[in-house]
């Protein structure tokens, strides 16, 4: 099983703007669950801390790596993606096995 995480840092400032860019990933990626078959898992989740922390987190699992790249190039995950890029400023990613 792999375990894809992805973190985002938010481009806006705002505490408004923020929520309505997380709120908007959030619906976006778990929208995913139950189009792209290839996702066993999937969690979306805000930071409480704050300070340097990263804004928005994904935790999916997937059966292999090839499902992963399967879904990087599912048309869904791509129309997600491209809102996200658009509201976000960086982006760090990380596959483990668990």
């Amino acid at each position: 099983m792999i375990r894809h995480i992805v973190s985002w840092q938010l481009a806006a400032t705002d505490a408004a703007e923020k929520a309505t860019a997380a709120a908007g990933i959030q619906a976006r990626l778990e929208g995913l669950v139950g189009v792209v078959d290839e996702i066993r898992s999937l969690r979306v989740g805000f930071d409480v801390a704050g300070g340097a922390n990263w804004d928005v987190v994904l935790i999916a699992d997937f059966d292999d790596l090839d499902a992963v790249d399967r879904y990087q190039v599912h048309p869904a995950h791509q129309a997600a993606g491209a809102f996200i890029r658009s509201v976000v400023s960086s982006r760090m990613a990380v596959d483990i096995v668990v």
